[in-house]
């Protein structure tokens, strides 16, 4: 499964920033700004961007850090991580290409560890997506924040069909049409709709080993943007 995600993010690489700006009437770039101002509130020094992509979040980060921030950033697909290298407004940025399950660093390493619309990737199966915020837990120092901005499942049943009958006729043919990828984006369109309500993920969180978890639902509950404290 993994060799096959990392596949499709291989082939949409040069247009994933394109698509998703498209697809959310660039509503994903304020959203990553608000996700970036709740991170930095955790303070600290080092911080980990997980699942990074093409930085677009480490972006953000770096725009708002103070001086002595470190931002590192990993994923498991090279291409985003060349297009995340090939940004020329970046600063104190680090990239390592590394599964997100299985992460190179030591415990009670990072004061922040922020993810962003990849949460439902690793969410191959229940079992899969509790090791991977186990091992976002570990790396992160005790009083260290998570922020996990995602996707999510409008509490209003008209709003949520509305939004699930928006990804089944558009993800498909206008990744498509910018990508030329047919395989990426019917796989994305599979995962938005199926994603955890906001309370759902919130409980998966606590059983993951975080404290404090709260949330802040983004656009009528499309997405939202999870907090939460080791």
């Amino acid at each position: 499964m993994k060799k096959r995600i990392k596949k499709i993010f291989s082939e949409v690489a040069d247009t994933y920033e394109c698509v998703n700006h498209v697809l959310t009437f660039g509503l994903d770039i304020i959203w990553r700004k608000k996700a970036a101002r709740e991170g930095i509130k955790s303070g600290g020094t080092y911080w980990l961007d997980v699942c990074s992509g093409t930085g677009e979040m480490a972006r953000s980060l770096s725009l708002q850090a103070g001086k002595n921030v470190k931002i590192v950033s990993v994923d498991f697909c090279y291409p985003m991580i060349a297009k995340a290298l090939a940004k020329k407004n970046i600063s104190k940025f680090y990239c390592n290409i590394a599964e997100a399950n299985f992460l190179p660093f030591l415990n009670d390493t990072f004061d922040l560890v922020i993810i962003s619309f990849a949460t439902r990737n690793i969410n191959t199966e229940k079992k899969a997506l509790d090791s991977h915020l186990k091992e976002f837990c570990r790396v992160l120092k005790p009083g260290g924040r998570f922020i996990n901005l995602e996707t999510s499942q409008p509490s209003v049943k008209i709003i949520q069909k509305i939004f699930h009958f928006y990804i089944k006729l558009s993800v498909r043919p206008i990744g498509f049409l910018l990508s030329r990828s047919k395989i990426g984006y019917s796989y994305l369109s599979h995962t938005i709709p199926r994603f955890y309500s906001p309370e759902k993920f919130t409980s998966i969180l606590h059983q993951a080993g975080f404290n404090l978890v709260s949330f802040r639902p983004l656009f009528f509950g499309v997405a939202a943007i999870h907090t939460a404290i080791k």
